[in-house]
């Protein structure tokens, strides 16, 4: 089980990278894209390069006892930077690239000093997970340590600060999300902690590594995850509610379906199913076979009875929408009773009179649907000059 968390972390934070990246192919120049980009990657390398079986394989590969800490640091430090641009780019304004430059200057100075006082100390022996404490009063490699926690503990602070107070000044999903980054960062915050607290307790002789073993990890996932999922969050929002549009109207439009439903099966105009859609594409399909068994209707569509069922409706509703609705439900009703006896369409003449109207949109189509699941329209469709009725308000 060693690692496993942060193998399935890693492949979570690295699969909505994967979603992002042919937005990212697109628009290569977005430096928000790129600051997204950047924060689901590093954050999934920070987990990659943490788990004791990859810091293993690193300091075995290269050969150099512990070389796996300098990178796990640097993945750390460049994801905070990157978390703290993303809030600049996010809210922008116009000081965005000064006050972006300033942070990659910084935090490339603190990758620097990383990897030169790691150049400069020496760690003979492997530490796969408690490298901190166990070199806390080593010559530069303390230095090391305490650089990379706090860059990581400032650019944490800071993104907690900057991201709920901005979260009380918007609302919707852009609040939401800045709460979940706010609180994500505060809990990355306590990463840094921990492990500062274990590395001080090392100088004054007592052994707290544990602290940085057990609860640092957790404080670690924790806030990536929260903070992945505010960035998410507002991205997502749109689609999400999207697809509960699309759920709510396919959901509407089941009345209209299974009124439909005899003549689609018997003439094969209801198209395949798709596999594995989304709720916007199952929609698009059952709107399709809707306006395939309308076309087919068409021709037995009776612009009197439009009228008259629509004259009705308006006088008891006063909702033009309404009775458009309902007269539409009564042309379908009675299109499909005269279509069921006949085999071929009615031929105009002087007593028929088609509708010119073709086919209801989509709204138009949800409204047919729920006048057909509330009421039985009022119906009388004149065939020929005879009237059959076949249903009644």
């Amino acid at each position: 089980m060693s690692g496993l968390i942060n193998y399935v972390s890693c492949g979570v934070l690295w699969l909505g990278l994967a979603v992002k990246a042919p937005d990212l192919a697109r628009h290569w120049r977005d430096p928000y894209l790129r600051a997204i980009c950047a924060v689901l990657a590093l954050a999934g390398l920070c987990f990659l390069l943490g788990a004791p079986p990859t810091v293993g394989a690193v300091n075995r590969l290269s050969g150099i006892p512990n070389l796996a800490a300098p990178l796990t640091y640097a993945s750390i430090t460049a994801y905070s930077a990157t978390s703290q641009l993303l809030v600049v780019y996010w809210r922008g304004g116009p000081s965005v690239q000064r006050t972006a430059r300033r942070w990659i200057v910084a935090y490339a100075l603190v990758l620097i000093g990383i990897a030169v006082m790691f150049a400069l100390g020496d760690a003979p022996v492997e530490r796969r997970t408690d490298l901190d404490t166990y070199y806390a009063t080593t010559p530069f490699l303390a230095e090391m340590i305490v650089l990379y926690l706090a860059g990581h503990l400032a650019a944490a602070g800071i993104t907690t600060v900057s991201s709920l107070r901005w979260a009380r000044q918007v609302d919707g999903r852009l609040r939401v999300g800045l709460i979940m980054l706010g609180t994500g960062a505060l809990c990355s915050a306590g990463y840094s902690v921990s492990k500062l607290i274990a590395v001080i307790a090392r100088w004054c002789g007592a052994d707290w590594s544990r602290l940085g073993t057990t609860a640092s990890p957790v404080a670690a996932g924790l806030g990536a995850l929260l903070t992945v999922t505010g960035i998410l969050v507002p991205l997502a929002w749109p689609r999400v509610t999207e697809w509960q549009r699309s759920r709510r109207a396919y959901a509407r439009l089941k009345p209209l379906e299974r009124e439909l439903d005899e003549l689609l099966t018997r003439r094969s105009l209801r198209l395949p199913r798709p596999r594995w859609a989304t709720p916007a594409t199952r929609l698009v399909w059952l709107q399709t076979s809707i306006h395939n068994a309308l076309g087919h209707l068409a021709d037995y569509f009776d612009r009197d009875l439009y009228e008259e069922v629509h004259e009705s409706a308006l006088r008891d509703t006063g909702d033009a929408g309404r009775a458009e609705s309902v007269a539409w439900a009564a042309v379908v009703t009675a299109a499909l009773e005269a279509e069921r006896h006949r085999e071929r369409p009615l031929e105009p003449c002087d007593e028929i009179d088609l509708l010119p109207i073709r086919s209801p949109g989509p709204a138009t189509l949800v409204g047919i649907a729920d006048a057909l699941a509330t009421s039985t329209p009022v119906v009388s469709a004149r065939v020929h000059g005879t009237t059959t009725p076949t249903g009644t308000a």
